[in-house]
């Protein structure tokens, strides 16, 4: 169906809801593109559902879902997009920090033939300094894995109907939105913006959720931080062998090795090298375990009926 569907995923955006819903439906009626919206609350506690239902209730181009509990953005994304119907689908957050004119400028650039068209952060410079080199190593090692450039990587992209299809056959059930769509391919354009302020509420995002979101999306992504425990077991093991070369000279010279600190700075450092190993293979048999036990990415317990609405109209 000729239009644009624009998934829009909500953790306690109460106060976003009618907001973005009425900036959107303003601006893409003006434009005069044909359009749904669809809203995933994603486990929400703030009343961010009733707020959506009642947007549900006066636009029939609202679509409403609400997981029953929370399951992420990256399954918030993935359940919308599973709902969209329109032959472009486009990803924005709730707090309008993504500009809805580029947005439209997207979308015309998808009627011009581009098949992905992703938003960049034209300007970083208000950004914390260390969340910034945060997310420059994040997506290096991701670059890296996918060889492919993801240092402007962003959920703020319009996709074609045939890559959401594509995006959506994936059977991975921990899907990273941003890795597996620049993963795919396709014919990709890239449109800068200017961050805007947040019309209301703050981020949900701290730095501990910032942290396990990326550690759990390198692990689900790529097989890097198997490498380190390679190269930190070779770390290890050429310091036994120049302690070992070091021990056989003293003993040969017929000098006694001064034992006990160093026998425990060498035990302290080779113990904790097999713990975090041990950890990160762990974690690893985690992600294998999920794989395998095939649980949906995500629940939904309540969605508004469109059909019934549309059969009104």
């Amino acid at each position: 169906m000729k239009g644009l569907s624009v998934v829009l995923p909500a953790y306690n955006e109460r106060e976003m809801i009618p907001i973005i819903s009425r900036e959107l439906t303003r601006r893409l009626e003006q434009e005069k593109i044909s359009y749904e919206l669809i809203f995933v609350s994603d486990g929400s506690s703030d009343g961010t559902w009733e707020e959506i239902e009642r947007e549900a209730d006066e636009n029939s181009r609202v679509l409403g879902l609400e997981f029953s509990r929370n399951f992420g953005k990256d399954s918030a994304i993935f359940a919308g997009m599973a709902q969209a119907r329109m032959d472009a689908v486009a990803v924005m957050d709730c707090d309008l920090q993504h500009p809805v004119d580029t947005l439209v400028s997207m979308y015309r650039i998808w009627e011009n033939g581009s098949e992905i068209v992703e938003g960049v952060k034209a300007y970083r410079g208000e950004e914390n300094f260390f969340y910034r080199k945060g997310a420059g190593w994040f997506y290096h090692i991701l670059s890296r894995a996918l060889k492919l450039d993801m240092e402007d990587a962003s959920d703020f992209k319009l996709m074609d109907r045939k890559v959401v299809d594509s995006l959506l056959k994936m059977p991975e059930r921990h899907l990273f939105f941003r890795g597996i769509s620049a993963w795919a391919g396709y014919r990709k354009t890239q449109v800068k913006y200017e961050v805007a302020e947040r019309a209301a509420g703050k981020s949900k995002w701290n730095w501990s959720s910032l942290i396990a979101y990326g550690f759990q999306n390198i692990v689900a992504f790529t097989t890097v931080p198997l490498q380190f425990v390679t190269v930190g077991g070779l770390i290890c093991f050429l310091g036994s062998v120049a302690l070992g070369i070091y021990s056989l000279i003293r003993y040969f010279q017929g000098q006694a090795v001064e034992g006990y600190t160093t026998i425990l700075m060498v035990l302290l450092i080779i113990g904790s090298a097999i713990m975090i190993s041990l950890g990160i293979i762990g974690f690893y048999m985690g992600k294998i375990y999920d794989e395998v036990r095939r649980r949906p990415r995500y629940l939904i317990s309540r969605m508004t009926h469109r059909q019934e609405k549309e059969e009104k109209t």
